[in-house]
């Protein structure tokens, strides 16, 4: 986390959603809703700033550093801004025994971005990402952390990359 103070205010509409989730646990357990205040914070803002880590803890009355150590452990939460479109590629052993890495290596070169990179055009993020528990299915990918794509030859992953900027083509 950057020791450079900055300070996020909430909407009212932010805070309406956080308090719902708050709700779902008794007072002394609001600790228990940074998850879900988390993805909220990300739907909203694209990604999770230090300072909104750092305003969330505040809200849910516990540590900044424990906020951050949740955003900072699941790879669903994008510390930093992404590409419209996310991919996340399982490379965990099963799946890398299935051409997981090879699907992330077409990746690579047909994005021309490095794993952690986002295209200049700022529509594609590649990441890599421990079990997505589909193994069976793989080489899998989840794209923006909702959508599962399973079996994804090269061909469906071209097919897949395709589709996506032609969808942001379209008017």
């Amino acid at each position: 986390m950057s020791s450079i103070a900055t300070t996020v205010t909430f909407s009212d509409a932010t805070i309406q959603r956080f308090d719902r989730e708050v709700a779902k646990y008794p007072d002394d357990q609001r600790q228990s809703a940074v998850m879900a205040c988390l993805a909220i914070i990300q739907q909203e803002q694209g990604h999770v700033s230090a300072a909104a880590e750092a305003a969330l803890a505040t809200y849910l009355r516990m540590e900044a550093i424990a906020v951050h150590e949740v955003t900072t452990f699941y790879n669903m939460y994008n510390q930093q801004p992404v590409g419209k479109f996310k991919l996340n590629v399982c490379t965990n052993l099963p799946c890398q025994l299935r051409d997981g890495q090879s699907a992330l290596h077409h990746l690579e070169h047909k994005l021309g971005i490095s794993m952690g990179g986002t295209t200049a055009d700022g529509l594609f993020t590649l990441q890599q990402s421990e079990c997505l528990g589909a193994c069976a299915d793989s080489p899998v990918m989840l794209v923006n952390d909702r959508h599962m794509c399973s079996f994804m030859s090269n061909d469906k992953l071209d097919q897949l990359i395709d589709g996506l900027r032609a969808s942001e083509a379209q008017p």
